[in-house]
């Protein structure tokens, strides 16, 4: 959700009264112009809002916290569950394990040293809101946003989602406030309160058969992200072909 200009400006002065606008683009990163066309349509982007709280050293989730629809974001951090880990894994790093177990190289429950690749993945947000879901969570979120339930589809098949409707998926399953900021990439997981280790400790916990069936799962999506894909190619290809 983005805030509102006013709101920005009395928080941008109360962390740096001294500095211009200018001045805060400088020490955050951000382009002047940026800034300037999100105050004049009135609205000022979450990744704004934490880009010039980290320049400040100031915790992004706390800034967040300052501003409507954020309310109690920071106090509302807890340990993400180990499913939410889980669906941070990759499907590369998943069927590694299970090949390394095939090998008697790796074991559940043992200290292991995986070195998993870094998240977002492909299907963070999809995987996630799964992860969390406690039936009905796609349509409870949609009552309580007013979005469109095709809208969150549409995020959700292109891998993002807008802060807001995370914070608020967040709330419905009773998870950490912050685990949907993390997943989407606005937050690093140290400053959504996401262990070091913990997917990997997480994905180290599950059996065997589960580790099969997660896997299945996370191939079965994955075919059908590159079935439809190449449908969208061979749709293409033949529009380009009758044009001649």
């Amino acid at each position: 959700m983005a805030v509102t200009a006013k709101a920005f400006q009395l928080w941008r002065s109360r962390i740096a009264p001294e500095d211009t606008v200018t001045d805060l683009c400088r020490v955050a990163g951000i382009k002047r112009s940026t800034l300037a066309q999100q105050l004049v349509r009135g609205k000022v982007s979450a990744p704004t809002i934490v880009a010039i709280a980290r320049a400040y050293d100031l915790p992004p989730a706390e800034a967040l916290a300052e501003f409507e629809g954020y309310a109690g974001l920071a106090a509302g951090i807890r340990m993400p569950t180990d499913a939410e880990l889980v669906s941070q894994v990759s499907h590369i790093d998943i069927l590694r394990l299970l090949v390394a177990r095939s090998e008697d190289k790796e074991c559940a429950g043992a200290d292991l040293q995986l070195d998993l690749a870094p998240f977002p993945h492909r299907n963070s947000v999809r995987a996630w809101i799964e992860a969390i879901d406690p039936g009905d969570i796609r349509q409870q979120v949609a009552a309580s946003t007013g979005v469109a339930r095709q809208n969150l589809s549409a995020q959700l098949t292109a891998g993002r989602l807008a802060p807001e409707i995370a914070v608020e998926a967040a709330r419905i399953a009773g998870v950490s406030l912050t685990s949907g900021l993390v997943v989407t990439g606005l937050l690093t997981p140290h400053e959504g309160g996401w262990p070091e280790d913990g997917r990997a400790r997480a994905l180290c916990a599950m059996s065997d058969l589960d580790l099969v069936f997660l896997a299945r799962d996370r191939l079965d999506v994955l075919g059908k992200q590159i079935r439809r894909a190449e449908l969208d190619d061979g749709k293409d290809r033949a529009m380009w072909e009758n044009l001649g």
